[in-house]
């Protein structure tokens, strides 16, 4: 895969990252702060993730965003949120992660 298309991928995950937390934060967009990085997170992931998809399957790229997106959001959510994550979550994570990992050694070339 090409490094730039990685790179501004991650860069989408990151955004995501803040924009998820950001609408937590926004407390039902009652406080501005967050409501606005939650506009501007989440339009700077899309808008990174686009660009990605100039030099990435949409398939792997979508896996990898959202796969994880999703097990780091849910790693940040037990850190800095102090939500509970039972065994059946972890797993869920692990495989999450795994099916990434697959998708990108076994998904084929575009």
């Amino acid at each position: 895969m090409d490094p730039r298309g990685l790179a501004l991928l991650f860069g989408a995950i990151v955004c995501e990252l803040i924009g998820t937390n950001a609408l937590k934060a926004a407390d039902g967009f009652t406080r501005l702060l967050p409501t606005l990085l939650v506009i501007a997170g989440y339009g700077a992931s899309f808008y990174l993730m686009s660009l990605s998809l100039r030099t990435i399957p949409l398939g792997i790229a979508y896996a990898i965003w959202s796969g994880l997106g999703t097990a780091a959001i849910a790693v940040i959510g037990v850190i800095v949120w102090r939500e509970q994550l039972n065994a059946a979550g972890v797993m869920g994570i692990v495989l999450i992660i795994i099916g990434v990992i697959l998708l990108n050694m076994f998904g084929g070339e575009q």
